[in-house]
């Protein structure tokens, strides 16, 4: 597995946010980690990149146990790995080929010349064609969000994760958004790991879908799998139904 969990706890104080999460991330596959707001999604992604250590349990990312890298072995690491932030983040005194191009100053190799050709690739490929000289304000909302991941894809990473990638997009946007998150896995050969609370763009996007219940995985599997799965508490959050995700209904 290119991405693995097992049995990972974390608690920040006396509030356990992982308790006892296990996934499987294979290569070339989107997985896409659903369930609601403060279930921990989030805290998941921080681990793989070891922004964050488990309190106990494993996380193994190319066959390497993140908690255990000293600083240089973790910084090679994260090198493999693009992030794609919620709100984009990008900074606005900065053009956004130059937000595109900025993780690509530190590594070697890389002169100003090299480093705008890849950044015009990269907004190629996101359908940002001839916007490298426009500041992130001049930009919509989707567009912003497509900046972003061109930042992420521009140091060729084998992994692509997503936090919230079409939060507070439109049907339409979020619809565009999904098919470049599929058009990474296709044309780039990159794994993909979407967090997302927005189950439309799940069961666009993923290969795999991982439901996030109490710190753990309630559910794993294939779309097809999760769309007919017997248990109430996904089906309530699958379909919006309190009663059902809260056990009340009746």
């Amino acid at each position: 597995m290119s991405i693995h969990l097992d049995r990972v706890h974390k608690a920040f104080g006396p509030r356990e946010v992982l308790c006892g999460l296990s996934l499987d991330v294979a290569e070339g596959e989107i997985a896409a980690i659903v369930g609601p707001s403060g279930c921990g999604k989030s805290v998941l992604l921080k681990h793989i990149v070891g922004l964050l250590a488990p309190d106990s349990g494993a996380v193994v990312v190319a066959g390497r146990s993140v908690p255990e890298l000293d600083r240089e072995s973790l910084a090679e690491l994260r090198r493999r790995i693009g992030y794609v932030f919620q709100f984009a983040a990008l900074f606005d005194s900065m053009t956004v080929a130059a937000n595109v191009g900025m993780g690509l100053r530190r590594l070697p190799g890389w002169d100003g010349r090299r480093i705008a050709r890849r950044a015009e690739e990269c907004l190629e490929l996101v359908d940002l064609a001839g916007m490298g000289d426009r500041y992130p304000a001049q930009l919509s909302g989707g567009q912003r969000k497509r900046a972003g991941l061109a930042r992420a894809i521009a140091a060729s990473p084998e992994y692509l994760l997503y936090d919230e990638p079409t939060t507070g997009l439109d049907p339409v946007t979020t619809s565009v958004i999904d098919k470049l998150v599929v058009r990474m896995r296709d044309e780039l050969g990159v794994t993909g790991l979407v967090v997302t609370h927005d189950m439309t763009s799940a069961f666009r996007v993923a290969d795999r879908i991982t439901f996030l219940h109490e710190g753990r995985a309630r559910f794993s599997g294939a779309p097809d799998e999760l769309r007919v799965a017997p248990d109430a508490v996904l089906k309530g959050f699958v379909e919006g139904d309190p009663g059902l995700y809260y056990g009340t209904e009746g």
